[in-house]
């Protein structure tokens, strides 16, 4: 006999296991993982099931129709941009047993950057200047905005082929160094976009995170600040807190309502002192790394979209903001402090001016996947070092 409901996460990453932290803390019981790898969360003791996937949508087609098998209804949440799209390809075959956590009317378009930064100019949102690069000749016009400049594909990209997720180009013998390695991706399909870097480092950007349900009504929201990065200003979450001002909020909210997105979705801000405005950096769609920020500072947002996928009742939550939450992930402030100059010192500001503190993974109760993810941080500096001696000789 099938049972009736469970919560499907796909991505065993940190995003994926905070995912199923809160759920587990809420006392969701039938959580079922889908990985492309034995990533830290399917070793966690807090899912009924863990299946591998690969990156096309046949294969998350297989598989959930499995799960189907089991469960009358599943309730999905991706952790990256591919899943998202492969979510789509499938919709009209899953959605009368998923929920899909998307407006499938405009997710395409959502998902690409251009489109975040025109209904910025639309909206009245701050952005940073911008060329659109879609075709050879539009090269030329990236020496419009002045160096440096960041250029990052309009969609990730990264996930399907090889290709960089974003290059910072310091000049025009710079840019002149790449331009055929740009040219073959744009011959290739690939569109980018090449924007202004807004000056200051990673402490400056700041997150809107929100889950808006299927009729268009912001049921939980919350905001928080990076604290650092890695590799670098450029990289993924390190440190972050659940500080931020009440603009990123109000510009948050109306980018989610105007441009009628779906879902769980994450504005992302860069403060610019230099005309002192939060100017949208880009969208995600989808649960990002540092989520558990949200939960940890009294807001559930991936609850909010399992009692809604239910049709039972979401309380509003208020944000707790009257104390200084910081949550750390450790594989990558340790790879920091090992590689960049001078970051003790933001390490230890880090984890000790707070009011509480917060490790990524950790669980004293389901501790296999942080011994898992502490195995990986090992062998990734190891492999780094071999890389670095092989250059050196």
């Amino acid at each position: 006999m099938k049972k009736s409901h469970c919560a499907l996460v796909l991505g065993g990453y940190v995003n994926g296991y905070s995912i199923i932290q809160e759920l587990s803390e809420k006392r969701v019981e039938e959580i079922i993982l889908f990985g492309y790898s034995r990533e830290l969360a399917s070793y966690s003791n807090k899912i009924k099931k863990f299946m591998l996937i690969d990156k096309t949508p046949e294969s998350m087609y297989r598989k959930i129709e499995k799960l189907h098998q089991e469960y009358e209804r599943i309730i999905v949440f991706p952790t990256d941009d591919l899943q998202l799209e492969n979510l789509y390809k499938l919709y009209n075959k899953i959605n009368s047993f998923c929920f899909l956590p998307f407006n499938p009317e405009n997710l395409q378009e959502s998902l690409d950057k251009y489109v975040q930064y025109s209904y910025c100019e639309k909206l009245g949102i701050p952005y940073p200047k911008t060329i659109y690069v879609q075709k050879k000749k539009d090269l030329k016009n990236i020496e419009l905005i002045q160096f440096p400049i960041l250029l990052k594909p309009s969609k990730r990209e990264d996930l399907k082929r090889k290709v960089f997720r974003n290059l910072k180009i310091d000049s025009s013998r710079d840019l002149n160094k790449v331009k055929k390695r740009i040219e073959r991706y744009l011959d290739a399909g690939i569109k980018f976009l090449a924007s202004e870097i807004i000056p200051g480092d990673e402490n400056c950007i700041y997150a809107y995170v929100a889950y808006r349900d299927m009729n268009g009504k912001i049921l939980n929201e919350w905001t928080g600040k990076k604290l650092t990065q890695y590799p670098d200003s450029f990289g993924v979450f390190a440190s972050a807190s659940n500080k931020a001002p009440d603009a990123v909020l109000l510009q948050g909210r109306k980018l989610l309502n105007g441009m009628d997105i779906k879902g769980i979705a994450q504005p992302e801000f860069k403060y610019d002192f230099r005309d002192k405005k939060y100017k949208l950096m880009e969208i995600n769609l989808r649960s990002m790394m540092w989520h558990r920020v949200g939960n940890l500072s009294g807001v559930n947002l991936q609850y909010s979209q399992y009692l809604d996928a239910l049709g039972e009742k979401v309380s509003p939550q208020v944000q707790i903001k009257n104390k200084d939450i910081h949550f750390i992930y450790l594989k990558h402030e340790i790879i920091n402090l090992i590689w960049r100059r001078k970051y003790l010192r933001k390490f230890i500001k880090n984890i000790r001016e707070s009011d509480e503190t917060y490790i990524a993974v950790y669980d004293i109760k389901d501790i296999i996947p942080f011994l898992k993810d502490c195995m990986d941080t090992t062998s990734g500096v190891i492999g780094q070092f071999l890389r670095v001696l092989r250059i050196i000789n």
